[in-house]
């Protein structure tokens, strides 16, 4: 077994496909799947069941997976022991987050980074946000660029760098839900949430703080949707199915900005601590200090 082994299974436990798996590592699919045969004689044992259409880990799969990431990691760690230079840092860095966070925050960030360790280079994934803590717990990504949650988990660190408030957001295009909210703001009245459809995350903060907003007020509107993503809401707000809640971080990146409008209701909701977390134990590891003190040096005050 080699190290290039654990790091082919990390990127195929990671992407679960194939095809993904072979381009972040430069090979073809074939040869990913001729490699993970090896490995599974290797071991004794299956580590994924694969069909067409996606890879899932078996329990034995999963087991390897956590060698895997320790190995790696391990050897990433004697190299940089071993380097000349000792104040010489370079490797690679998993960052994790969604689309509009990680525009945000890192285009701030790696100008940063990379005048300061020109050798520290990152691999950036990006999903719901609402994942991150999860994905750094379980060791799948040293960092994730997340909203801080009211409870962190004992084992995450997390660095805030930026505020962001939740705001009400509707449509603006002309349909029977702008109609309705045109009476209440020309009335100056409060919503009857019983007749306003509601778009939710599946899950998160915007979703738990919206929800429990709407239990304090004893408000019952219909959900119309829930869906991946602080993107997809707003894309489903704007489309006139329904009213969400958002961070203003999405509002002012979104290619949709122009087509929904900010609503005067549920101003006060508790805004989002967004910044990155990481293991607690993995702070002292150069890569991420390195990036750590980066994104401290770019957002000072």
């Amino acid at each position: 077994m080699e190290i290039r082994d654990c790091q082919m299974f990390i990127e195929l436990a990671t992407s679960q496909h194939f095809g993904k798996a072979a381009n972040a590592c430069h090979l073809s699919p074939s040869a990913i799947s001729r490699q993970l045969q090896r490995l599974e004689t290797e071991i004794g044992k299956r580590l994924v069941e694969r069909d067409n259409r996606e890879v899932r880990l078996t329990p034995a799969g999963r087991h390897f997976l956590e060698y895997a990431y320790q190995t790696v990691q391990a050897w990433q760690q004697l190299r940089r022991d071993l380097s000349d230079d000792p104040q010489t840092v370079s490797g690679e860095l998993s960052v994790y987050g969604s689309v509009t966070a990680s525009f945000s925050l890192l285009s701030e960030i790696l100008p940063v980074l990379r005048a300061r360790y020109p050798g520290v280079e990152l691999k950036l994934r990006t999903g719901d946000q609402a994942d991150g803590l999860e994905r750094v717990l379980t060791n799948q990504e040293d960092c994730a660029i997340a909203a801080q949650p009211a409870v962190l988990p004992q084992a995450l660190a997390f660095l805030a760098l930026q505020q962001s408030p939740l705001y009400l957001i509707a449509p603006t295009m002309n349909c029977a839900l702008s109609q309705r909210i045109d009476e209440y703001l020309v009335d100056e009245t409060q919503l009857a949430w019983s007749s306003l459809p509601v778009i939710l995350a599946e899950h998160g903060l915007a979703r738990e703080r919206f929800l429990n907003r709407l239990k304090q007020v004893n408000a019952h509107p219909p959900i119309y949707a829930q869906v991946a993503g602080h993107e997809a809401v707003v894309a489903m707000v704007s489309l006139g199915f329904g009213v969400a809640v958002v961070p203003e971080l999405v509002i002012k990146h979104s290619p949709r900005q122009e087509t929904i409008r900010i609503l005067p209701w549920l101003d006060d909701l508790e805004p989002f601590r967004i910044g990155l977390c990481a293991r607690q134990e993995r702070l002292a590891d150069p890569l991420l200090q390195a990036f750590w003190s980066s994104a401290q040096v770019a957002f000072a005050d």
